[in-house]
């Protein structure tokens, strides 16, 4: 299929979600069926990778590879009372970088002197990327101890999680032994090859002085500020079955910002956003999103898949849909397959 600017559009608007995926290979162990009645420590162990990287300071370096793609950014986070501050840069292509604290996030694009004000739209963003109980995973997912590893000279542990069906990917995550946080996750394919993961290769924890998660730019005088508009609306009226297991966390309308061109310019020359209905689901790993927007404007059927992401874009009555999930091919297709308007 031809991949079509409509879905590229699309595929660059989605923030990083993170999907870390399970190896059935060589130093990984079932538990014994003799210990079934006994609790298994590897929830536990998911559940603490989540809680350090919530509650711990911390400021490393990390590699995210999608497919050929690869990008590095550097996280710093630290906790004050209450509140959570978090300063994300991007390391490689145009400088920018996002400042979080608690909900309210701020991206900083110098290039072209924009500020962009934001809430935060998920939680799940490394190294944090759990959005469930362990025990809700478990209905769907087989989970599996790994050997001891290293990583960013740090050891870890490995929990293995290994899907029951066919429309879900594993996930392989490891856990720093000391503290639990995540150094480095993994998604496999069906024939267990990579086909994308995220690691620390440099990182601290604890000793982190606030002042670090400052943002780089403090002269913003002259930027234009953009806010990001997203509000709640009711999208009943689409009927839409995702694989068992995923539920519906999230519906929005919210606008896409246009394409920023190169090089700072005049606001009445940027290109306007499109405003589109965004519907999530998500098993709390995974997530899967259907985007609705009008379909006046033209654009050819396709599909695309980058590392773990996979995008189908079809047109349906006077509407443009976008299925887009980091889960197989198979499920995409399903829940695309499975939408209807059942009134308007």
């Amino acid at each position: 299929m031809r991949q079509t600017g409509r879905l590229y559009g699309v595929l660059c608007f989605l923030p990083m979600l993170f999907s870390p995926s399970a190896h059935a290979a060589d130093g990984i162990s079932a538990s014994p069926a003799s210990e079934a009645s006994t609790p298994s420590p590897l929830p536990a162990q998911l559940q603490k990778m989540q809680s350090a990287a919530q509650r711990l300071n911390y400021s490393g370096s990390f590699v995210y590879q999608q497919g050929s793609l690869i990008r590095s950014s550097r996280v710093t986070h630290v906790v004050a009372g209450k509140t959570e501050h978090e300063k994300l840069e991007l390391l490689d292509g145009k400088p920018s970088e996002f400042i979080r604290n608690n909900d309210d996030v701020v991206g900083y694009l110098p290039d072209v002197r924009i500020m962009r004000m934001e809430k935060r739209v998920s939680r799940d963003v490394f190294p944090a990327i759990l959005d469930a109980r362990p025990d809700e995973l478990a209905v769907h997912y087989r989970f599996k101890a790994g050997a001891p590893e290293r990583v960013a000279g740090r050891v870890c542990d490995a929990v293995v999680l290994e899907p029951l069906d066919k429309l879900r990917y594993g996930y392989r995550f490891c856990g720093d032994k000391a503290t639990g946080l995540l150094l480095r996750a993994q998604t496999l394919g069906a024939k267990g090859e990579v086909i994308e993961q995220i690691a620390f290769t440099q990182i601290e924890i604890g000793g982190i002085d606030r002042s670090r998660v400052n943002p780089t730019y403090r002269d913003t005088r002259g930027w234009q500020v953009e806010k990001t508009a997203m509000s709640p609306v009711d999208l009943s009226a689409w009927r839409i079955t995702p694989p068992s297991g995923f539920r519906k966390i999230q519906q929005v309308r919210r606008l896409i910002p246009g394409d920023v061109p190169d090089g700072p310019a005049p606001a009445q020359n940027r290109p306007a956003g499109r405003e589109v209905s965004q519907i999530v689901f998500s098993d709390g790993l995974a997530a899967i999103s259907v985007f609705i927007e009008p379909g006046s404007q033209g654009g050819e059927e396709g599909t695309i898949q980058q590392g773990a992401l996979n995008i189908l874009g079809r047109r349906q009555g006077d509407y443009w849909l976008t299925v887009v999930g980091e889960v197989p091919a198979a499920a995409i297709r399903q829940v695309a397959d499975s939408i209807e308007l059942i009134s308007k």
